[in-house]
């Protein structure tokens, strides 16, 4: 096909055209452009075309190093570090680079056998089998932005009551997305969303006008949640569990978004007045909230984006993590986000940084299994703390500075990015 459309199957090739040439004509003045982003933390979807790493930037950006200059490799108890490779491992294995990835995973395959926990022999493995490389920013920068999030609990229903009155929704069917990768190369990774207006194809609604229409989006209700402020929370991180009122738990994901840019409510209260630096933080925004509920709708409808999610199918296992862009599990403080386009999905990142709103050095093995629109740029992490209020809690205060190395198989190194 010339593009791929989502949500309009009754759309003709040849007025498929018409359309994708009428995107591509207006898709910078004025149409929504933003990246695809599996989890869908909403701020991550912010779409700043400018903040892009451009392949061809990536290979530049990777410094050799020794792993001597790792500070902490030696200190990091690598326990657990295996199983979580294993995934990333069981992801690569259906992908085209598998062949140059495949002896490698097989050779940590048979590590289990002699001690999956034992950290003197898997810090022997990774020695043995991986090069660092120091990721620098285009400047030649080596510092970068380390965020966090996690996995949030709400409390929700599939019937609407006057305690369950706020809509987690699903993607509307007039939302259509054309993929534009096949239509310019330099726009990989690169989806417009909109909606027909006759024969026009103008940019989907915004948060303000979602919002307005709440009984147009009657069929797209998957739960009702009892708190507006906790469901703003949802959308920023993309993923999350719900208990219903019997007490069983199911989990959400990100499904799509309407394609606006994200404006970062911490910026408009920071704008306004309403919170001081020292505040700017997912727990003091939240306080804010609390004690302003009149003020709060405007606030949220300062940002115009707007995520649709899915419930997932299957048990939710108290210790499973969300599912990432890599398409496994991610695993609680051993899990990151990165930009795929510097970062291959599935190798494993050694990250110092430090603890949130800290100096306490935090120095991991991670593994980078997952994506964000606002994760762009060679030196640039968040960091997945795991389910509940205290890793939320991390996440939230978590604005730190930090250095990344990544490490490659050697017939990995010598073909990335191309």
């Amino acid at each position: 096909m010339f593009a791929t459309f989502f949500l309009a199957p009754s759309i003709s090739g040849n007025r498929a055209r018409r359309m994708i040439f009428a995107l591509l004509c207006c898709g910078f003045a004025g149409c929504s452009s933003v990246p695809d982003v599996p989890l869908g933390r909403e701020a991550a979807c912010s779409g700043d075309a400018s903040a892009t790493v451009q392949p061809s930037q990536a290979g530049a950006s990777l410094r050799p190093a020794s792993w001597a200059d790792l500070p902490g490799w030696e200190d990091d108890d690598l326990s657990g570090v295996l199983s979580a490779f294993l995934q990333s491992c069981r992801a690569l294995s259906g992908g085209a680079r598998w062949p140059l990835w495949r002896a490698t995973c097989e050779d940590a395959e048979k590590s289990r056998a002699y001690g999956a926990d034992d950290s003197a022999r898997l810090r022997q493995f990774f020695e043995s089998r991986f090069q660092p490389y120091l990721l620098a920013n285009p400047d030649g920068t080596t510092q970068g932005r380390v965020t966090g999030y996690y996995e949030p609990l709400l409390r929700g229903s599939r019937e609407r009551s006057d305690v369950y009155a706020y809509p987690l929704l699903g993607v509307p069917p007039d939302l259509l997305t054309v993929d534009l990768s096949e239509v310019a190369p330099d726009l990989k990774s690169r989806r417009l969303r909109g909606r027909l207006q006759g024969r026009r194809i103008v940019p989907y609604f915004s948060r303000a006008e979602i919002v307005a229409r709440e009984a147009a989006y009657a069929d797209q209700v998957l739960f009702w949640i009892d708190d507006a402020v906790e469901l703003f929370f949802l959308q920023i991180q993309g993923s999350g569990r719900i208990r219903l009122p019997d007490g069983s738990i199911v989990r959400v994901g990100y499904a799509d978004q309407n394609g606006h840019p994200f404006n970062s409510i911490g910026n408009v209260l920071l704008q306004s007045g309403e919170l001081g630096p020292e505040r700017l933080s997912m727990q003091g925004i939240r306080a804010w909230a609390r004690g302003n509920p009149e003020k709060l709708n405007a606030v949220l409808n300062a940002n115009p984006s707007y995520v649709f999610f899915r419930e997932l199918a299957g048990n939710v296992g108290e210790n499973e993590g969300p599912i990432g862009a890599l398409g496994v599990p991610l695993t609680p403080e051993r899990s990151i986000a990165v930009d795929p386009r510097v970062v291959p999905l599935g190798a494993p990142v050694f990250l110092s940084t430090t603890y949130p709103a800290s100096s306490k050095p935090l120095r991991r093995l991670m593994l980078a299994q997952d994506t964000g629109g606002a994760i762009r740029g060679a030196v640039r992490a968040d960091f997945f703390w795991g389910f509940g209020n205290g890793p939320g809690s991390l996440a939230g205060k978590m604005k730190q500075q930090g250095q990344m190395w990544l490490l490659l198989p050697p017939a990995v190194a010598s073909s990335w990015p191309n």
